[in-house]
């Protein structure tokens, strides 16, 4: 199925690893051109060389920190530079939390919120305007979790600030379809990314249990397809969501979870 997406130009954040990394191959093999950042500034750089000549598309890697306004406004002026125009932004950026409220100071509330509501919002008020006035219309897609419904006991600030994540993308819904700017959100469940590996080893260490098992033991219990997503398969529908296919598609959260949320939304 052609997607209608050569020589678009997609912004991820987030994008060196995991989720992110996906997302921006996945786009760059439709034909898109990709600008992708985060704060490894080697790392990223890497990748999207990377992604130029695996695809033969324009890509460029931004080292930067979402959290930080100064930061959000040059890559604002990288990609104009290079691109001269965004039709897609992905805000994706975001890492777990582990804490409880009551221990929680509020330096780390704030870096979370940050994290994952303010550079949403700061990257679309920079981009938005972009896509109505350079291109027509866009889209921005909102990585969310499935913890904005159905928590997890052990990162409350994590929930909190995914939950606050989805309202702001239904809201902005509401505000930029005039201009035809599409924006939706995708809470994902389970996906084998760098960081789950990472805590599962951790967990595992000198113990008999080997970090591939306690995975698997987390897949069976939680959801009925009985494993993790790849970053891929996950990135295959955000691919989707930025097209043309997908035209109809406003303001909506798309839970790609295996099964895992235990309600009907």
């Amino acid at each position: 199925m052609d997607l209608g997406l050569k020589d678009k130009v997609a912004v991820i954040t987030g994008g060196s690893v995991g989720i992110g990394l996906a997302v921006a191959r996945g786009l760059a093999a439709e034909g898109v051109h990709i600008a992708i950042c985060a704060r490894d500034e080697a790392r990223v750089q890497q990748r999207a060389m990377a992604i130029a000549e695996d695809y033969g598309v324009t890509a460029i890697g931004i080292g930067m920190d979402v959290t930080k306004p100064e930061d959000i406004s040059s890559l604002v002026a990288a990609t104009q530079a290079q691109f001269g125009g965004v039709d897609i932004l992905i805000n994706n950026a975001g890492t777990g939390s582990e804490e409880t409220i009551m221990d929680a100071a509020d330096e780390k509330w704030q870096y979370y919120w940050d994290l994952h509501v303010m550079a949403a919002v700061r990257l679309s008020r920079s981009f938005a305007p972009m896509m109505a006035a350079q291109r027509g219309g866009g889209v921005i897609l909102n990585n969310a979790s499935i913890c904005a419904t159905q928590p997890l006991y052990y990162e409350p600030i994590y929930n909190t600030t995914k939950a606050a994540l989805v309202m702001f993308s239904k809201c902005l819904a509401n505000e930029l379809i005039p201009k035809n700017i599409r924006v939706n959100t995708i809470n994902p469940g389970l996906i084998l990314t760098p960081d789950w590996q990472k805590t599962a080893k951790i967990l595992t260490e000198n113990t008999e249990q080997s970090w591939e098992s306690y995975l698997d033991n987390i897949a069976k219990e939680n959801t009925p397809i009985g494993r993790f997503a790849s970053p891929e398969e996950l990135a295959h529908f955000f691919v989707f969501m930025c097209s043309d296919k997908a035209s109809y598609c406003v303001g909506s959260s798309y839970y790609v979870d295996g099964g895992w949320l235990k309600v009907t939304n």
